[in-house]
């Protein structure tokens, strides 16, 4: 018997090796952690299960049959963090590049079938070369499997993948599909085509980093919602945004301790020159408690913020239009930013907070052209199909059909709070005006005196809150330093909200 459980303890060590000693020597020289390494600092100490350890290969072809090893470069199981129930699966860099085969892509897809039936999320930490080229179309469907039930699991469970090395041809669209992505600087890349196709197609010379790097997707091509200054950073912003959202579509988020909230003096925030920028981080710094806000998509699209936080103790979404990038205007890449973080929101069960100041969409050919109707769009769907409670502060310019699309009361928002700062109008004074009184103005003998005299009385008229409240389009004006207080108040009140969408297969949102 001794001699059969010593065949055990020779397995387990063999698996835990991985690819071996030199290339785990070569993992480290990269600045990479190993894949066990890795869950080991994801994990609540002790709480890690194995699955498939004893798992290889099955390929017989460019003598793959002569070269196995347990595991087949992907370690699965599950644990837990910060005493929460999460399915893991780490690929192994070591062993034959981490890359995709049958055997690995079934050990993955175990891994989310569980997660699906036991309503947890699934953490991916990649780091593979891509399919394994010597197992052919078998290691394709493999990929495919795997977008299959990335496909079912969006809006059931939360998905995270974390890219710690190369992600490249078809493996970039796993974490696509996934909630959110997040990249280490100067050691990740992802690309459908590397930098050699690149050259061969297009002639162009670019590097893998340039092509595909952290910052380039973080900031470019928002393919990445957190780009992290080295592994450890990556895994604990993790863990991080584990924290704000539930296990599953029928769960809730859950509450912690309230705090209070920054030491920002709202009333005094918002300057007296309309077109004075003023920092929205301030709004949210005085309203949420102190020190809870996770901004996702920081380094894309800053004109608007979106990111988790929370209010007396519980976990909400908010959307904000920024001032101080582009003066708020929303375009193709802001109504995308805040469309997927909508979405993400409302199939968790989290709240959303809207913090308002946009003098409308962002004008010019590049914009037309690239799609602004039908991306904008989008972001008008987002909220609209939303059935989470909704809230929006108007803190100064809600203009034209952008008042429209960040959740005013006429697309199904619960709760409509305005600034007296507000300006609720279709465009802004000296544009309004021009048109209105075109005939005025131009007759006149001093046109620019009659202008101004033209503008000044559509500010009075429209550059207020009041005429909205009057319609009721406004609930409530209250003064900047009574939001928070008035914002905990309205989410309790609404936190057993019920809405039903019309029964349907699925909307046809404009992609």
């Amino acid at each position: 018997m001794n001699s059969k459980f010593k065949e055990l303890e020779k397995k387990r060590k063999e698996s835990l090796a991985g690819g071996g000693a030199k290339r785990i020597e070569s993992q480290h020289k990269k600045g990479k952690l190993t894949a066990r390494e890795r869950l080991h600092f994801l994990l609540d100490e002790g709480t890690f299960e194995e699955i498939g350890a004893f798992v290889t290969h099955r390929a017989i072809d460019f003598g793959l049959e002569k070269e196995k090893y347990l595991g087949d470069g992907v370690v699965t199981g599950f644990g837990k963090v910060n005493g929460r129930l999460v399915y893991v699966y780490s690929q192994d860099f070591t062993v034959f590049g981490g890359s995709l085969s049958e055997t690995h892509a079934a050990k993955i897809c175990r891994i989310m079938d569980l997660a699906m039936q036991n309503g947890a999320p699934v953490i991916g930490l990649n780091d593979s070369g891509g399919a394994r080229i010597q197992e052919g179309v078998v290691s394709l469907g493999g990929y495919a499997d795997i977008f299959y039930r990335n496909t079912l699991a969006s809006g059931v469970i939360p998905q995270i993948s974390a890219i710690m090395g190369p992600c490249a041809g078809g493996a970039v669209y796993s974490p696509a599909i996934t909630d959110f992505v997040l990249m280490v600087e100067n050691t990740s890349y992802m690309f459908v085509t590397g930098p050699n196709v690149v050259k061969t197609v297009t002639h162009e010379e670019v590097t893998s980093e340039d092509l595909g790097g952290a910052s380039a997707h973080s900031t470019k091509s928002g393919v990445t919602h957190f780009s992290c200054a080295n592994e450890i950073e990556c895994i604990q912003t993790i863990k991080k945004l584990i924290s704000y959202i539930p296990q599953n579509c029928e769960d809730m988020p859950l509450a912690t301790s309230p705090q209070h909230a920054g030491t920002v003096n709202l009333d005094e925030l918002i300057p007296s020159n309309p077109n004075q920028p003023y920092d929205m981080h301030d709004v949210i710094k005085g309203v949420i408690d102190k020190d809870t806000f996770l901004e996702v998509h920081q380094n894309f699209a800053p004109n608007i913020l979106v990111g988790f936080a929370r209010l007396n103790g519980k976990s909400i979404g908010i959307v904000a239009n920024q001032p101080a990038h582009l003066a708020g205007v929303l375009d193709i890449n802001a109504s995308l930013k805040a469309a997927r973080f909508v979405r993400f929101c409302d199939s968790f069960n989290i709240p959303l907070l809207v913090l308002e100041d946009v003098p409308g969409f962002l004008p010019g050919t590049d914009q037309e052209w690239n799609g602004i109707i039908t991306n904008g769009a989008k972001l008008l769907y987002a909220f609209s199909e939303a059935t989470v409670p909704r809230i929006t502060v108007i803190t100064r310019k809600a203009y034209g059909g952008a008042y429209d699309v960040m959740n005013s009361k006429h697309i199904g928002a619960d709760m409509n709070y305005a600034w007296p700062t507000a300006e609720i109008a279709v465009m802004g004074a000296k544009g309004a005006a021009e048109i209105i009184f075109k005939k005025e103005i131009a007759e006149a003998k001093d046109s620019e005196a009659k202008l101004k005299e033209k503008e000044k009385e559509y500010l009075e008229l429209f550059a207020n809150p009041y005429k909205a409240a009057e319609r009721g389009y406004i609930d409530e004006v209250v003064l900047p330093s009574e939001t928070r207080s008035k914002l905990i108040i309205a989410f309790d009140m609404l936190k057993n909200k019920v809405a039903k969408l019309p029964r349907k297969k699925h909307g046809n949102i404009p992609l």
